[in-house]
């Protein structure tokens, strides 16, 4: 139908309305004539009225007016089929009867029949829509809030295909123009296509809106109508709702290029996106996603700490064409996207990978220690299931054995590990422990206990490098293999305990008899140093003495040689005396020279003589005590020798003076029979002379 057509279609029944409303108000008024031509009569009712107390004011005219005009005038605008459409409403039409019928397949009129209108009547005013024609309902626009999505149900349009679910979306500027998307192949029910916030004018007969607001009546939540925010550090594992199914031993859906992360759900079904869990993934940000097309599922981010590197080992994929070479024949290696495990880790990081259709596999790369004990086990937990080995060894002791396994997988070596083993804990249940267990057991059984016991580092050492050898095949590093604990039975211990204890106790008296020499030398080291001056001075003493002795022997020597020769030349003297003069001549010259020199006393001091009777003795005595207080101030005393009365030889009363000398050959002779005086010192060259020699000395005076 062409514009002008429509426009005929709209004039026709104004015009007809027109005339109808003229003939009617032509057929109340009276004739202009009859209000004109008989004066007389016009008057006469003008008088007649009063006379019948019939009055109208003249106020009453304007007033009726002004009700005339309010009543009448609006139902003009309803005459003339006049819609007034405000600025936030949609007026939407259905046509009360027409020449033409819908299908029976349809609810909407696109070619005005009757029924509903695909077209709206946006705001202004719009004539031609009568009544009793068209019944004009008008709704409000529709407002999707700030950061939410609307939802669209549409109630007329060609019919979804069995194997989808939802509406394809078609261009129709939003849904708020029906006719284009009826037009253009839009299916009824649940639509792909979503609107975000805004305000739309859209038919509400045509398509329902569903947005939080009235989530509730339509069996949903508010929160699936809000814009989906995926946090940071988290990834979004994607599960399509609509689509094709996924091929058989897939178990997710290929990567789709061109959807904009599922936001652009149409141009996912055209390229050929399969329903279910998406090898595809989302990262964090803010995404319109269709709730009824995809549901999210937000997981960490796979981690992958210092020290570590990360196996990929994928379900999903193209190729599964093995890089790993020939001489690995224990598995497969691929490239990065391909199913399998890939020959590339992920290092140290974090990383947005899919857990669903994908699995990290962490492998330590720094030294792993491996406890075989119950008592504690490593922080990785890789030993948390190994023991003390039991042994039994060649004697038939049984024992337990703790080993302390240090192992290494190279950064590059952890593929291959992993596609061989496939986990770490496999590898240490599989391969370490067997390998570590068999050799200590075939190992004790060679070597009695004691054996075992004392040739540990031996045993240590042997055990090191076979475990080295063998786990080189599984591409692990061995770096050593250490023993721990050995717990032998009770009894030996306690034998060999009694017999180390009698060794150190040996050690310990040996160590104690030392420790008493040491002490008893330091002890004579002490006092020795402590009577060292002395000893000092004894030496030297010793030496002085030597020394004096030595000077007193060649003194004396000298004394003696020099005695010898005057001797010699007094000998020869005397000889030529005795020649000259007679020995006794020259004999009586000698006793007279000396007694010259002063040196002999002829004469007494006091002379006792017996005659008299008994007064002798006492006038000696006086004698003696005058002498001695004349003498007493003196430097010198003096023997005094007293005679006996009735005897004729001298006898010595008190030793107080100088002994008697004789000066004889220039040599002084102590006298053998008298105790040496303090006060006397011997005269150097002179001789003491007996009483006896002076007797015969006399004697030989008297013969003379």
């Amino acid at each position: 139908m062409t514009k002008l057509a429509r426009w005929f279609r709209k004039l026709l029944p104004l015009t007809v309305s027109l005339a109808t409303t003229i003939a009617a108000a032509g057929a109340i008024a009276p004739p202009a004539s009859a209000q004109t031509n008989p004066p007389p009569p016009q008057a006469q009712q003008v008088q007649v009225a009063p006379a019948e107390g019939i009055g109208i004011p003249m106020w009453i005219y304007p007033i009726g007016g002004l009700l005339v005009f309010f009543i009448f005038v609006p139902k003009i605008g309803w005459i003339l089929g006049l819609i007034a459409i405000g600025e936030r409403e949609v007026g939407i039409v259905t046509k009360k009867f027409s020449s033409k019928n819908l299908p029976s397949s349809r609810l909407i009129a696109l070619d005005g029949e009757g029924g509903l209108q695909a077209d709206t009547l946006p705001p202004g005013w719009h004539f031609g829509y009568f009544p009793w024609q068209y019944s004009i309902k008008k709704e409000p626009v529709v407002i999707v809030p700030q950061d939410e999505i609307g939802l669209i149900i549409a109630n007329d349009g060609a019919t979804i295909p069995p194997d989808r679910i939802l509406g394809t979306v078609v261009d129709c500027d939003n849904f708020q123009n029906a006719r284009k998307f009826l037009t253009n192949g839009g299916e009824k029910g649940r639509q792909l296509a979503i609107i975000t916030t805004g305000t739309y004018r859209i038919n509400t007969a045509i398509f329902e809106v569903i947005t939080s607001a009235n989530a509730a009546q339509k069996g949903m939540e508010p929160w699936e109508f809000e814009v989906y925010k995926l946090a940071p550090e988290r990834v979004g594992i994607v599960t399509i709702l609509d689509g094709v199914p996924i091929n058989e031993g897939e178990i997710a859906g290929p990567i789709i290029p061109g959807h904009n992360n599922f936001q652009k759900a149409q141009s996912f079904i055209k390229g050929g996106g399969s329903r279910g869990l998406q090898e595809q993934i989302i990262l964090s940000g803010s995404w319109n996603l269709n709730p009824w097309f995809v549901q999210v599922e937000q997981v960490k981010m796979t981690e992958v700490p210092i020290g570590y590197v990360g196996v990929v080992i994928s379900f999903v994929g193209e190729s599964q064409k093995d890089v790993s070479g020939e001489a690995f024949t224990h598995g497969n290696l691929v490239t990065k996207g391909n199913k399998g495990v890939w020959v590339e880790p992920l290092y140290p990081g974090k990383h947005p990978v899919n857990t669903k259709v994908m699995k990290v596999e962490l492998v330590p790369t720094t030294d792993v220690v491996l406890n075989f004990t119950s008592r504690f086990s490593g922080e990785h937990g890789y030993d948390s299931k190994l023991s003390a080995m039991k042994l039994l060894s060649f004697d038939g002791f049984g024992f337990e054995l703790e080993i302390f396994q240090i192992i290494h997988v190279g950064t590059l070596d952890a593929p291959r590990v992993i596609s061989r083993q496939g986990s770490m804990q496999n590898l240490i249940d599989q391969v370490l422990r067997p390998i570590v267990g068999n050799y200590f057991r075939n190992s004790a059984q060679e070597y009695t206990i004691l054996d075992f016991l004392i040739a540990r580092s031996v045993r240590q050492a042997e055990a090191a490098e076979h475990v080295r050898q063998a786990l080189r095949a599984y591409d692990v590093q061995a770096v050593d293999t250490l023993i721990g604990l050995i717990s032998p039975p009770a009894e030996l211990m306690q034998t060999l305990t009694d017999r180390k204890i009698a060794q150190e106790q040996e050690k310990t008296y040996e160590a104690q008899r030392n420790s008493e020499s040491q002490r008893q030398e330091l002890v004579r080291a002490t006092a020795i140093a402590n009577i060292q001056h002395e000893v000092v001075a004894a030496e030297q003493g010793v030496k002085i003495a030597q020394l004096t002795a030595s000077a007193a022997i060649e003194h004396a020597s000298g004394e003696a040689q020099g005695i010898r020769l005057m001797g010699e030349a007094k000998a020869d003297a005397y000889q030529v005396g005795v020649s000259a003069l007679g020995i006794e001549s020259y004999t009586m010259l000698q006793a007279i020279q000396a007694i010259a020199d002063g040196s002999v006393r002829v004469v007494p001091d006091v002379a006792v003589n017996g005659s008299g009777g008994g007064g002798g003795l006492l006038d000696g005595l006086m004698a003696t005590f005058m002498r001695n207080e004349t003498t007493k101030n003196g430097d010198k005393a003096e023997k005094i020798p007293v005679l006996n009365g009735h005897k004729s030889e001298p006898i010595l009363v008190e030793s107080v003076a100088e002994l008697s000398v004789a000066k004889v050959n220039s040599v002084s002779v102590k006298s053998p029979e008298l105790p040496e005086s303090p006060n006397h010192l011997p005269v150097a060259k002179s001789e003491a002379l007996a009483e006896d020699d002076l007797d015969s000395l006399f004697g030989e005076f008297s013969d003379i």
